[in-house]
């Protein structure tokens, strides 16, 4: 079994606080529950570690796709025709 390693996606203080405060609001709009800031921050904890890194994992993929089908199509989209200076 390895050791988990601490997660590299973390969210910067401002981010952190704007992501509890929706989190607290949503609670309190969509199930009138009255969350406190430490079990929104919570929350907000498990999402990331769940979540994080599958939905940073599949934008690496959708980037890396988008980039190599526009590699694949460089000569197609940039190819300039040579031609000889001594025709």
């Amino acid at each position: 079994m390895t050791a988990h390693s601490p997660m590299r996606i973390q969210l910067d203080e401002d981010r952190r606080g704007r992501m509890i405060r929706a989190i607290l609001g949503f609670a309190a709009d969509r199930f009138d529950l009255e969350l406190s800031p430490f079990q929104a921050e919570q929350l907000l904890d498990f999402f990331v570690l769940e979540l994080g890194a599958p939905v940073y994992n599949q934008a690496i993929a959708d980037a890396h796709g988008f980039l190599q089908e526009k590699l694949v199509d460089l000569q197609g989209e940039f190819y300039e025709p040579e031609t000889s200076a001594s025709r």
